[in-house]
């Protein structure tokens, strides 16, 4: 079917599409039916034509100025996780237009992410990119007659954190020896090196062969990870073995050409699943996160003596005169301080809060809500 006079037209999918240009503006969309397609388009061009009679400003929709943050962000490293909130924050307020959009309309996206579960630090992201939007809106975005897309930016109320977020909750010894062995095989090993290395959840699922870096001195293998497989995308880290995640390292040779820590022949997205849930749960600790190993390596490397600077290094936190090129003599230094955790022998410096958590069993502390408003 060729298009109509109206400029809308049926598409392959079974969608309703809108192109149609007005005065050198083009019009374009995609919708449902039919109905919503002429609304649409109905709507625009009385807002073009205001425009052009009186100056005034054109209302754009929130799925609008969504679409245009997308495809002028297309380089931006975490754009999948954009387009993520985005889908979720779409229902609520996307056909809204961008002077609707309040802490009033964002309601029940806000209520409905709780309902789901979710945590207030998580619920925030989605009205962060929000408001990154409205700002853009405001303040960069501007149409063919110089005006911005948004008059006034409103004050979007972010959740507080203070007391609601989860405090980091580093394992026991006690804990690990529970929970080890209610794992599967090849998650224990992914934990075990995890434990011993202090690495992403991502880092080790994706962790490659033609990353690593053999150092006969030590006996042990380095990984270079590029800078895209690290959060923040802004350098390549050094991942650095012990003994024990060297001898898992070695364990996994040939079971796969690509990946370290295989599954079924394919890549582990993540550890977090039923296997890891499930173990959790039958060892007493169904609170337990992946990245709470990451604390518990860094908890222990403080237990154990270590330098800040080196745990620092380890856990690839970034820090002024980090330095971007390791020798061997530095790889030695980061592998004595991960040696010394590899067993409850070099708790030399034990934290109050470990001695207590031992002490007191599972006790978690607790939370004191407060507000907290940004714009």
């Amino acid at each position: 079917m060729g298009r109509t006079q109206t400029g809308i037209y049926p598409d392959p999918q079974g969608f309703w599409c809108v192109d149609r240009i007005y005065k050198g503006t083009r019009l374009r969309n995609r919708f449902a039916s039919f109905e919503e397609a002429e609304s649409w388009l109905i709507y625009q061009l009385e807002q073009l034509r205001q425009l052009h009679l009186f100056g005034t400003r054109p209302k754009w929709t929130f799925d609008e100025a969504a679409a245009k943050y997308l495809l002028d962000h297309q380089q931006k490293v975490s754009l999948p996780q954009d387009i993520y909130l985005l889908e979720r924050v779409m229902p609520f307020i996307g056909k809204l237009t961008l002077d609707q959009i309040h802490d009033g309309t964002l309601t029940a996206y806000v209520k409905d992410r709780k309902d789901k579960g979710l945590a207030h630090k998580t619920i925030n992201l989605g009205l962060g990119i929000v408001r990154r939007i409205l700002n853009l809106a405001a303040r960069s975005w501007r149409d063919e007659n110089n005006q911005t897309w948004l008059e006034t930016i409103p004050l979007i109320t972010m959740l507080p954190l203070l007391g609601f977020q989860r405090e980091p909750r580093p394992i026991t010894w006690a804990e690990q020896r529970r929970i080890m062995p209610l794992l599967p095989n090849h998650l224990a090993k992914m934990v075990l090196f995890d434990l011993n290395t202090g690495v992403r959840d991502e880092v080790v699922c994706g962790l490659k062969w033609e990353w690593e870096i053999a150092i006969p001195e030590l006996g042990v293998s380095v990984f270079d990870i590029p800078r895209e497989n690290v959060k923040g995308r802004k350098r390549s880290r050094v991942l650095v073995c012990n003994t024990v995640a060297q001898s898992i390292v070695e364990a996994q040779r040939g079971k796969h050409a690509e990946y370290v820590f295989p599954y079924g022949g394919h890549r582990v997205e993540t550890m977090n699943n039923n296997g890891w849930q499930r173990a959790r749960k039958l060892a007493g600790i169904p609170d337990l996160h992946i990245h709470d190993l990451r604390h518990t390596v860094g908890m222990r490397l403080r237990e154990a003596g270590a330098k800040e600077e080196t745990i620092a290094d380890i856990l690839w936190h970034t820090r002024q005169g980090m330095t971007a090129h390791y020798s061997v003599v530095q790889i030695y230094e980061l592998v004595t301080a991960l040696n010394r955790i590899t067993d409850e022998g070099n708790r030399t410096n034990r934290s109050l809060a470990m001695i207590r958590r031992e002490q007191l069993g599972n006790e978690s502390p607790r939370k004191v809500p407060s507000e907290r408003k940004m714009g």
